[in-house]
């Protein structure tokens, strides 16, 4: 009944089976040291953990102090890796970026991390491909609107 925004049950009462303060940073460490996080991510692991919001920033700000978190360095190892991994663009790097909540200026530094050499590389490749798997199409028009 009361059960429509999951994600803010963090204000109503804390859930079983939560962990300590302590407990919960040194979850977090391993948590952050693993692979870069985004400050959402962090958030929302802790949330699940059953923490309350005060707690819950005060780790934060413990976490971006001893640099396990850093937003920044998170938007770099993003971009990087989905453009290398996946070759994604930046258009789609971008709105991943901003749905995790990173914010402009960093995302900015994240996309500097990919070489404009390597990104022309990969779009050259990208359209030759597409423009081979559409060799065998007769129709001009579907050629092209298939193409763009």
């Amino acid at each position: 009944m009361f059960d429509e925004n999951k994600k803010n049950s963090h204000f109503t009462q804390k859930q079983k089976g939560s962990v300590s303060t302590e407990q919960a940073f040194e979850k977090l460490k391993y948590y952050c040291g693993y692979q870069e996080r985004c400050h959402s991510e962090v958030k929302d692991k802790l949330y699940s953990l059953g923490l309350w919001q005060t707690q819950v920033e005060e780790l934060i700000s413990r976490l971006i102090e001893e640099n396990y978190l850093n937003e920044e360095r998170f938007a770099q190892q993003f971009a990087g890796g989905k453009f290398r991994m996946k070759q994604w663009g930046k258009i789609k790097i971008t709105y991943e970026l901003k749905k995790k909540g990173v914010s402009p200026y960093n995302i900015k530094k994240g996309l500097k991390e990919i070489d404009l050499d390597d990104y022309d590389k990969v779009f050259q490749k990208l359209s030759e491909d597409k423009l081979e798997s559409l060799s065998s199409e007769k129709n001009i028009f579907v050629k092209k609107w298939s193409f763009v």
